[in-house]
């Protein structure tokens, strides 16, 4: 007969059941409890800093929870170097910017991640209050810049799920500096109208993922910047907005460049652009290669395809010169829709640096039920499979 295990034993294996417990458990820290008021109207900045503190303090995983409710918040920066590389955001509720675009509008930025490794933001709304804003750029009259809703600078492992950003005052989230982002399930929504609203911007970070999200925007739904490389971007429905960009490139002499750039399975419904690659019409050290658009639906977009090399935005610092920024190795794959205008393929490229490499592969693009049009200027590259407007490119 076996014996009984002593008092001693199970003691001993509780305590070692329970510290395994207390492990995968991260301690959770509400804002509600710190403080916070869920009335849209009680600044509730301090206590969102004061749980990031925790959070951030913290040797072990850990938990900001932010409950239902409107949550009023000025600028907030959330910032490392952090004890632990596993905080998570639960965003239940929403987060509010102060409907005076005053109090934020020439900051920069309203919620910024800085020197953060190991982030995971799930759920949840913010709302930018921005409409008040373009309505003051619109009249002329002397208006901050307007603040980035949501910023990662200088951060790793960063990732974002199911996050809503709703009328921000300038660019809706911006990826600065970081390695290893995704962002997955996001919704960015604002006016068609909306001035600088970018849904997703995403400029010197390596690694960088976007899918399976809605944008709609007064700008570009995703604008890559210098320094980008290695973005994969999937499963993006845009509209109304400017397209996906690469770009603008070439504002700066020494400029990084962009490179290794897939977007696929993507949608464009009413847009100014579809897919595009922009550049100044100045010397420049930048360039754009190795880039991949794959599978994308155009319903009625003003410009389907396009590589314009000779932005110049006001007709400043840039008349009469041409890019520097060399564009190379960018493929067209099964691209398939309508063009708002005649002119749905068009590769505007620099005659000091000519485009190289460019692929057009099964597309097939018409306006008013008509083959659409093409038109090339110093652009050079092949052509497989059926291609709607005839190439022009030279081979």
């Amino acid at each position: 007969m076996a014996k009984p295990m002593s008092s001693f034993v199970l003691l001993v294996l509780f305590l070692i059941l329970f510290f395994h417990l207390s492990l995968a458990i991260p301690v959770t820290y509400n804002v509600l409890s710190l403080g916070a008021k869920s009335d849209g109207k009680t600044d509730s900045s301090k206590a969102f800093l004061d749980a990031w503190s925790k959070a951030c303090g913290s040797t072990e995983a850990a938990t900001v929870y932010v409950p239902p409710g409107r949550f009023l918040l000025g600028k907030v920066e959330f910032k490392g170097q952090c004890n632990n590389n596993d905080i998570v955001i639960r965003l239940d509720g929403t987060l509010v910017a102060p409907s005076d675009y005053n109090v934020i509008g020439n900051a920069g930025n309203w919620l910024m991640f800085e020197h953060v490794n190991g982030l995971s933001i799930n759920g949840g709304t913010l709302d930018g209050q921005g409409a008040g804003l373009w309505t003051c750029k619109k009249t002329g009259k002397s208006c901050p810049n307007g603040a980035t809703t949501l910023e990662f600078s200088n951060s790793n492992n960063i990732f974002i799920n199911g996050l809503t950003s709703l009328n921000s005052q300038m660019f809706h989230i911006v990826i600065n500096g970081c390695n290893i982002v995704k962002a997955q399930g996001v919704k960015v929504s604002a006016s068609g109208i909306s001035p600088n609203t970018d849904g997703i911007h995403v400029q010197s970070s390596s690694d960088v993922t976007i899918m399976n999200s809605r944008i709609g925007t007064g700008d570009d739904c995703v604008s890559i910047g210098p320094g980008a490389t290695n973005l994969w971007i999937e499963n993006v429905a845009c509209g109304p907005g400017h397209g996906i960009s690469i770009g603008s490139l070439g504002k700066d002499q020494e400029e990084a460049g962009v490179q290794n750039v897939t977007v696929k399975t993507a949608t464009f419904t009413g847009t100014q652009n579809g897919v595009r690659i922009k550049s100044w019409g100045r010397p420049s050290s930048g360039f754009a290669r190795n880039i991949l658009f794959q599978h994308a639906i155009m319903n009625n977009v003003q410009n389907p395809i396009v590589i314009d090399q000779n932005y110049c935005p006001d007709n400043k610092n840039c008349p009469d010169q041409a890019s520097g920024v060399k564009i190379s190795d960018v493929t067209y794959q099964d691209i398939h829709g309508t063009s708002a205008s005649e002119v749905a393929v068009k590769f505007d490229c620099s005659s000091q640096y000519p485009c190289s490499g460019i692929s057009l592969e099964d597309v097939k693009l018409t306006y008013n039920n008509q083959p659409a049009e093409a038109s090339c200027s110093h652009a050079d590259g092949s052509v497989s499979g059926v291609v709607q407007p005839s190439s022009c490119l030279l081979q």
